[in-house]
């Protein structure tokens, strides 16, 4: 399992990196959007485990530094990012782990990569 996950991370952060290497000023125009869909645990994702029940694994693995994502209703997945450097984004998303949240932001699509900046964020109803 620890294998697993600093094997995710490894990917998401390789994933990240043409965000992260992004001058000031020079980041990709997004859009204003609103997506609702499910707080996953991007490791646990991948390997099928996922749902209410996997609650507090996610929650744990998120504290342990595994990337919190959102499984859109459109079927993507959205990492969410901020525009200030080491900004992590685990914590807004946390109490909402397996949950089904409505989120704010501003979406950029780069390198097959969906992002959400988030603005706001809440449980959907």
């Amino acid at each position: 399992m620890l294998n697993r996950t600093f094997a995710m991370l490894a990917v998401v952060a390789c994933a990240a990196l043409p965000l992260a290497a992004q001058a000031p000023g020079s980041a990709k125009e997004g859009s204003e959007t609103e997506i609702t869909g499910q707080v996953i645990d991007v490791n646990c994702f991948t390997t099928g485990v996922a749902g209410s029940a996997h609650k507090q694994c996610a929650q744990a693995c998120a504290k342990a530094g595994v990337t919190l994502a959102i499984l859109g209703s459109d079927g993507n997945i959205y990492i969410p990012v901020s525009s200030k450097g080491g900004d992590a984004q685990n914590s807004r998303l946390i109490a909402f782990a397996e949950a089904t949240v409505k989120v704010k932001g501003i979406h950029r699509f780069a390198n097959g990569l969906h992002t959400i900046e988030i603005k706001s964020v809440a449980a959907a109803t």
